[in-house]
């Protein structure tokens, strides 16, 4: 992040769910919370120099492979690998329907594009949108994963439990309300569970507190440094 750290004013943790994008919000060294549902990109300012996002959707997309950073996420997962989808290659981005993402995938890279990570098409097309044409966005509008803060945030080991289980619920909680008291259970209380299911409120928190990190330029990188695909933007994952 550079010399743009020391403007940060105001972090940000982005999430999708079922109704859009769950994004929450705190100042630099604040532990107040707040939290609103954005039912697309769209309604998603970028403008504030002051302000970092770090959303949990890939950015930056290979042309005919995988990504380093979601290899090297992967490992660094261990138990929690199967939680970092493949990226798609950037052809898929024009595909409308599963079967023709899965030929523009095989065309590209020799394999069929994974169920998951056609139900996260619309995002990342969305975003790849917003950032398109507008390089200095990607300083402001961050790639991070939840299960790679959460397991920064428990001293680099990965979460025991998956998230969607009571115990992987509370293990996550167990690191956030020391940090954010009261957040998740304010945001739960206001948003019913078609909407924002549990675990996007777990996993935009982890998005906030890894901004935090990235603000601060204490975190942890994940990929090639300085790696950029074809349209500029970075091939990374920060944590």
């Amino acid at each position: 992040m550079g010399p743009l750290c020391r403007l940060i004013k105001l972090l940000r943790g982005l999430d999708g769910c079922a109704a859009g994008w769950l994004l929450v919000w705190a100042e630099v060294g604040a532990s107040s919370v707040g939290a609103s549902l954005l039912a697309s990109t769209a309604d998603l300012s970028l403008d504030d120099p002051a302000t970092l996002t770090a959303i949990d959707i890939p950015i930056g997309l290979h042309h005919n492979g995988p990504r380093p950073c979601d290899q090297q996420a992967r490992q660094l997962l261990g138990p929690r690998r199967s939680s970092v989808f493949p990226a798609p290659v950037r052809s898929v981005l024009q595909a409308r329907s599963y079967s023709e993402a899965c030929e523009l995938s095989f065309e590209a890279q020799g394999r069929k594009l994974s169920k998951q990570t056609y139900n996260i098409l619309a995002k990342v097309r969305a975003v790849d949108a917003l950032l398109q044409g507008q390089g200095a966005l990607s300083q402001r509008l961050v790639e991070v994963h939840p299960e790679l803060s959460f397991q920064q945030w428990n001293n680099g080991i990965p979460m025991a439990q998956a998230k969607k289980t009571a115990e992987g619920r509370q293990q996550r909680l167990h690191l956030i309300e020391p940090r954010f008291p009261g957040a998740f259970a304010e945001i739960r209380g206001r948003y019913k569970r078609r909407e924002i299911a549990d675990d996007d409120i777990l996993d935009a928190l982890a998005c906030l507190w890894s901004a935090e990190r990235i603000a601060s330029g204490n975190h942890l990188h994940v990929g090639q440094p300085g790696q950029i695909d074809a349209c500029g933007l970075p091939m990374q994952i920060l944590a």
